[in-house]
């Protein structure tokens, strides 16, 4: 594939109409995906005060049943991010929704802690490929300058299914029972796979596709394709530990944010189901708005003259120092507060996530970007693990949500601080030598 373009690269990721919009039509039916994703997961955080009278769920038990889906999350997720590499993102990606969506829909037959647990598992099996898949989508169908745009758009969709589900979710369950919330999403997940099949070819394959777009695409190919590697392989480089570390301790802020805010809430200041919705959603509006935005930000940086490296580690410092005011939270007695504090904090860990993502296809060749981000994000998945067990049983015995908001504001610049250590400037990874 020639690597002669006469488009300008375009640091803001928009370009001229002439080079078409299939890509952007891809980067939207990731979003779709990671949304129902998101809706999907959060209908038991939403459901655990219910479930917490109807059969009994304690603290500890909660905090069990997100373990086995963070457990299943992390297993998978090295399954995942090999199976994508090997089989292709058409395949690959319709065999995970299908997985996950069967997974959300049995949590209706369950009836005790256990059997939420098992159904917990089989989610977080399926779950597992979808970011794993989407990462490498976007590194066959974006050149390296749009990739953190992409990322951020389709990492926004995290947002809005963590959206729709407070708005779906309570009218569902009052009208219909609990059991009918867990059906919901399986239409939505059911029309996705039918849009993918029918749309998504690779861009060599694509039938719309201009000549002017393939070329915009491809422009960097040449020089990052690489070989396919074994992950063990990739265990060996720095770069991999660098990801790996950066997710291990951030990840979990987030499955923190997705599990508890609702128990938050609710606990804080006696929000009930149908009250639950407004809280949640402003929050993850703002974290929609930090994902596209965080995405985003290291264009203006470009632009004042740094490094494509560098503009992203700043974005990254941006987003970290952002955070750190959600250390206050225990101190606070307004709930408008609050929403805004943890709406700023979820907004700047999408931002952070949507360049933490984007660092594999800026530091491995397009054939490892799977595998890396699979084993990266395996890595989170064991931090949300850790600090789902934490949780629930520091809850179970303070009542005291202080020290969770501590560990989150200060674990970005700790992770940033790692990643300039173990890979300097994101330097490249040469897998053939």
């Amino acid at each position: 594939m020639s690597r002669v373009t006469t488009e300008p690269e375009q640091e803001s990721g928009f370009t001229s109409p002439r080079l078409g919009h299939v890509r952007w039509t891809i980067c939207a039916m990731l979003f779709f995906a990671t949304s129902i994703n998101y809706m999907d997961r959060q209908v038991i955080a939403l459901l655990a005060p219910t479930l917490q009278h109807t059969i009994g769920l304690t603290e500890i038990n909660y905090g069990y049943i997100v373990d086995a889906f963070q457990a299943a999350y992390a297993i998978g997720l090295l399954l995942a991010g090999r199976l994508v590499d090997k089989i292709g993102t058409r395949i690959g990606y319709m065999l995970i929704m299908g997985i996950w969506s069967l997974s959300a829909m049995g949590h209706a037959l369950a009836n005790s802690a256990l059997e939420f647990g098992i159904a917990r598992f089989c989610l977080g099996l399926g779950e597992s490929g979808n970011f794993p898949a989407a990462i490498k989508t976007v590194a066959e169908w974006f050149p390296q300058s749009e990739r953190s745009l992409a990322t951020g758009i389709f990492n926004s969709g995290a947002n809005v299914g963590a959206i729709l589900a407070p708005l779906i979710v309570p009218w569902v369950t009052v009208h219909f029972g609990w059991r009918a919330a867990f059906l919901t999403t399986g239409i939505f997940s059911a029309l996705w796979i039918l849009w993918w099949w029918k749309n998504y070819r690779k861009p060599a394959d694509h039938p719309t596709l201009t000549g002017a777009e393939l070329r915009h695409i491809y422009k960097e190919a040449a020089a990052q394709m690489g070989p396919s590697t074994p992950w063990i392989r990739l265990l060996g480089y720095r770069q991999t530990w660098a990801f790996s570390i950066a997710k291990f301790l951030t990840d979990p802020i987030w499955w923190f944010y997705l599990f508890w805010l609702p128990k938050y809430f609710s606990a804080r200041f006696h929000l009930d189901l149908s009250h639950l919705g407004l809280p949640l959603i402003l929050i993850y509006n703002m974290s929609a708005v930090g994902s596209i935005g965080g995405g985003w930000l290291p264009a203006p940086f470009r632009k004042l003259g740094f490094s494509a490296a560098g503009a992203r580690l700043v974005a990254m410092l941006f987003c970290a120092c952002l955070v750190v005011p959600v250390f206050t939270i225990g101190h606070l007695h307004s709930e408008f507060a609050a929403i805004a504090l943890l709406g700023i904090a979820a907004g700047a860990h999408q931002g952070w996530s949507a360049n933490l993502f984007t660092t594999v296809s800026d530091m491995f060749p397009r054939t490892a970007v799977g595998s890396v981000t699979g084993i990266g994000s395996m890595a989170g998945a064991t931090g949300g693990f850790l600090i789902a067990f934490y949780a629930g049983h520091v809850l179970q015995r303070t009542h005291s949500y202080s020290s969770l908001f501590v560990i989150a504001s200060t674990v970005y610049l700790l992770a940033l601080l790692l990643v300039t250590l173990l890979a300097p400037n994101l330097r490249k990874v040469d897998i053939a030598a």
